[in-house]
């Protein structure tokens, strides 16, 4: 059920200049005159990689790739700590895509992602909504500060004593500010304090996830240490400041999305983001369309995968 395209390299690959010091990497695949599309990672932090390409057709599809700032290539990496992180926020993200569509010479193009990528691709699409033909998300987020304090607060309900461990682990009592606690930690000189505070960071997450992957793996621990400090400090960083945008505000402008289709794919059993946000969005634009599904988490199904895949290739017969 709903294979995946075979593996394929780059064609080009290039790092863009976005000011600040900050070099993004960026990668083309696929069809160099097929339909532009742009896939935005999750995380924040987590850097592009190599799964992605596979969910389009390289006969029909122009896929760019890109490492947001402080992650994966793109340099300075958020794992130093002379990286200044007041240069990495969403409008910069934003003005980073913008940037790339350009120094790509792509007039519009379709945006695929999941989780904190959705967040980014429903920011971007309604700064930019003329720039966006279509949208395919898995695990829809809109980092409100209610679906941080879910993810970071309210999951502890279903695991006591891992979130007791994180809780306390950042220094703050149970009502206190965890993730601004955590993103002071990832600024402290001593890169024993980092360093923990990554391990613990990431434990959190992992446990959330931990009915998903059976304990077979630790999607955030078995990183390789660079990558889990650039993601732990990017990711609090993120959500110590509510991704810089207004409460709902994502929702509230999603009438800006007007005459862009769109895919929404969310699975019910997802503890790291509950479905109601997936179906708020679908409510406030009318444009897309929802599937639920059931035997699915925040990390997907082969379900899932097989509804990203009907959408993509539909989406690469449109125009």
């Amino acid at each position: 059920m709903g294979e995946l395209y075979p593996p394929v390299e780059p064609y080009e690959t290039g790092m863009l200049d976005v000011g600040d010091g900050n070099l993004v990497y960026w990668e083309v695949c696929g069809n160099p005159d097929g339909k532009p599309a742009l896939v935005v990672h999750g995380g924040p932090g987590s850097g592009c990689g190599t799964g992605a390409r596979r969910y389009f057709d390289p006969d029909r599809y122009r896929v760019v790739l890109f490492d947001q700032r402080g992650c994966g290539r793109s340099t300075p990496h958020a794992s130093e700590p002379a990286t200044d992180m007041r240069h990495n926020t969403t409008r910069h993200l934003i003005a980073d895509m913008e940037r790339l569509r350009t120094h790509l010479g792509i007039d519009r193009w379709l945006l695929h992602g999941g989780s904190w990528g959705s967040t980014l691709i429903l920011a971007y699409a309604e700064t930019h909504p003329q720039r966006v033909s279509e949208i395919v998300i898995a695990a829809v987020t809109t980092t409100r500060r209610s679906e941080i304090d879910w993810l970071y607060r309210g999951a502890g309900r279903f695991f006591p004593e891992q979130w007791e461990r994180f809780a306390g682990a950042g220094g703050t009592p149970p009502d206190g500010d965890i993730v601004a606690a955590y993103a002071r930690l990832m600024e402290h000189p001593d890169s024993g304090v980092r360093e923990k505070a990554t391990a613990d960071w990431c434990a959190w997450e992992d446990a959330v996830l931990s009915g998903e992957t059976n304990g077979a793996s630790n999607p955030y621990g078995d990183r390789p240490p660079a990558a889990q400090l650039a993601l732990v400090r990017i990711c609090s960083h993120y959500f110590a400041h509510g991704a810089w945008l207004e409460e709902g505000a994502l929702l509230r402008d999603a009438h800006r999305l007007a005459g862009i289709p769109g895919v929404l794919v969310h699975g019910r059993l997802d503890l790291a983001g509950p479905l109601d946000t997936a179906w708020e969005l679908a409510r406030a634009w009318p444009d897309a369309e929802l599937t639920v599904v059931d035997n699915a988490g925040h990390l997907g199904s082969d379900t899932t995968r097989a509804h990203v895949l009907e959408a993509l290739d539909r989406f690469a017969r449109r125009a």
